[in-house]
């Protein structure tokens, strides 16, 4: 079964959320034997805010980031009758991203296409760059988006 991975970050920007959950559903209506991975990356805290919360508690915060960032996404692919799975990771966010991927055996990963570039993104390149970079040259993943 093929397996693509839908991630989501503090990065991310709605517009490209939203063509990836249609690209997604897109691909699974054509394909149909794709599994379908919604992940949320989750930025750490630093250690000096990590004082102050036990460990249990930062887990809570991060799970209940996640179901908020993960939300619209899981309602669109229900909406679309396309089954899917929800991970939560926390890390820097494009290593994490290929980590993931990689553990999972992905074959696609889908960032969405971003109407427009922002100064930040033109000057530093664009966290699908940096993933593309980081996969080099696996040919077993691919990056979908800008």
């Amino acid at each position: 079964m093929r397996k693509l991975l839908v991630p989501v970050s503090i990065h991310s920007r709605p517009a490209q959320l939203c063509s990836a959950v249609t690209e997604a559903i897109a691909i699974y209506h054509r394909e149909q034997s794709v599994q379908i991975h919604l992940l949320s990356v989750q930025t750490p805290v630093s250690q000096h805010v990590a004082e102050f919360f036990g460990s249990a508690e930062l887990r809570q915060i991060h799970r209940e980031a996640a179901r908020e960032e993960l939300a619209p996404l899981a309602a669109e692919l229900r909406k679309a009758n396309v089954p899917f799975l929800t991970h939560i990771e926390i890390g820097r966010t494009a290593e994490t991203i290929v980590r993931f991927a990689t553990e999972i055996r992905c074959d696609r990963i889908i960032m969405g296409r971003a109407p427009q570039a922002s100064v930040a993104e033109r000057l530093f390149g664009t966290l699908a760059s940096e993933v593309r970079n980081l996969l080099g040259n696996a040919e077993s993943c691919r990056v979908i988006g800008s």
